[in-house]
């Protein structure tokens, strides 16, 4: 079986991305929840920071988002290069 490419993206794009949504806006509300995980998002995002803002969240989505996609389309290309064709 083949993996759609844009398909198995967007999965991993609404997967990342809502799970740094979910972790910042919970970071706005309880100042210490999820705080190293978005400072190494901090890390590898460059132009995202941790502040306890709605912009500093969205842009880490979006950062997050794009980086998943972009990882899903290579993963799905590999599996699809190293699985024999059925």
């Amino acid at each position: 079986m083949k993996l759609n490419l844009k398909s198995v993206g967007i999965a991993l794009a609404f997967l990342w991305g809502g799970g740094i949504f979910i972790v910042g806006l919970a970071n706005m509300i309880w100042n210490d929840y999820g705080q190293s995980f978005l400072e190494l998002c901090s890390s590898v995002y460059p132009g995202y920071h941790v502040t306890h803002t709605i912009g500093s969240v969205i842009a880490g989505t979006l950062y997050g988002a794009a980086d998943a996609f972009l990882a899903g389309i290579v993963f799905a290309w590999i599996y699809n290069r190293v699985t024999p064709a059925s």
